[in-house]
């Protein structure tokens, strides 16, 4: 019999209750940075998240018997990627994963996961995930736990990964955060001599930001050829382009966001960002007008923002061969290298251990392994063989 009360997310004070619980599990943690509640919302909102059109997601509170909040859990499926050509059964998620450390707790809020999925058709379940894109909310940090998170990339305690094992999840594939620093130097002499080889019929730009359209459908274009192909991951509309780019249009350096062409036809990207969590860190969570003021002043005045972490990076088969990946990090080094460029620390994160060739560019950058997260599966059949994700050519 179980010493812990489940309860379903049903209305907005449970809900505030869910967003509220893990700023209270890290009270006290330096590292820890809360996300912006509101980003943590819209993923669970039908209107707000397009997923909700064909798939379904829920969540969960687990009390003691004193009342007292001990784990949350969120559960989700999305039919595109549950039934992706690389599963061999149909596969749910659950994420938003946070918990004391009691193997009681957590396998009380897993079994909830678990229990529903099943319910609906599923037989396997990936975790910590997130209800949308890969690159958001997802995976459980096994190794670097004294650095900061940075944006939407998962924080949690060390245990978190033991929770998950003793449950009988087991390593679906590896999440690697690459880093350097952003100094003159540093790169494989190689990816000078690749740049050489890069044919005239190439071109490399900025983004301009009087033209956001335009790069939206250029981004459209490559990432649905370089990344829509791949098994889990589904192609993105024009819309959810032109969504990206608009939402990040307040905080877009244009000499952080580079694409290459092909006769005038786009054929590669790699998109950078700053790093949100320098922002948002120390308020909370919470989006009112102070913290909209402060925002604008981190983003537009202060010096706080000295980190890049990257966005994207693709290139569409057929040019892969041509050294373009050569020529974007080289492109970005002549960017940094002006005596106006701000940022001092790149981070290149969400490498999966199953693409061999972005470790190779990552490392060719001059960076070094810097945090590791972990993506696990867990089979319902417990009888079936576990197979990891399948390397990449």
């Amino acid at each position: 019999m179980s010493n812990y009360i489940l309860k379903e997310i049903t209305d907005k004070k449970d809900e505030q209750r869910w967003l509220d619980f893990p700023a209270k599990l890290y009270k006290g943690n330096p590292h820890y940075i809360r996300p912006m509640d509101s980003e943590i919302r819209k993923i669970f909102d039908p209107k707000q998240n397009k997923l909700f059109r064909h798939g379904c997601a829920t969540r969960w509170l687990l009390t003691n018997e004193k009342g007292e909040i001990v784990g949350r859990i969120a559960a989700f499926i999305d039919p595109k990627t549950a039934n992706a050509k690389d599963n061999e059964q149909p596969t749910g998620g659950c994420g938003f994963f946070d918990c004391i450390d009691d193997q009681e707790a957590a396998n009380t809020l897993f079994d909830a996961a678990k229990n529903w999925l099943q319910e609906r058709g599923m037989e396997a379940m990936d975790g910590p995930t997130n209800f949308g894109d890969r690159d958001y909310f997802w995976g459980c940090l096994i190794d670097g736990f004294d650095y900061d998170p940075i944006f939407n990339m998962p924080y949690n305690y060390p245990y978190y990964s033991k929770l998950f094992e003793g449950y009988g999840f087991q390593d679906y594939y590896k999440q690697l955060t690459h880093r350097r620093e952003i100094c003159p130097g540093g790169l494989d002499p190689i990816l000078y001599e690749k740049v050489k080889r890069i044919g005239p019929d190439y071109s490399f730009e900025i983004i301009d930001m009087k033209n956001l359209d335009k790069y939206a459908n250029d981004f459209l274009t490559v990432y649905n050829a370089a990344w829509g192909v791949i098994p889990g991951v589904a192609k993105i509309s024009l819309a959810h382009a032109k969504a990206l780019l608009n939402s990040l249009k307040p905080v877009i350096d244009p000499r952080l966001m580079h694409f290459v062409y092909y006769k005038g036809e786009p054929v590669a990207f790699f998109l950078m960002m700053i790093d949100m969590n320098q922002i948002y860190k120390g308020l909370n969570g919470k989006d009112h007008f102070i913290n909209k003021l402060r925002i604008l002043w981190r983003v537009k005045v202060s010096k706080i923002c000295d980190r890049v972490i990257s966005l994207a990076f693709g290139v569409v088969p057929e040019h892969r061969s041509k050294c373009l990946e050569a020529g974007m990090i080289c492109a970005f080094e002549k960017q940094a290298l002006q005596k106006d460029f701000k940022y001092k620390d790149l981070q290149l994160n969400w490498i999966g251990d199953f693409n061999p060739a972005m470790i190779k560019i990552a490392l060719s950058s001059g960076a070094t392994l810097y945090k590791t997260h972990v993506t696990y599966r867990y089979l319902f059949d417990r009888t079936k063989e576990f197979k990891r994700a399948k390397l990449q050519k």
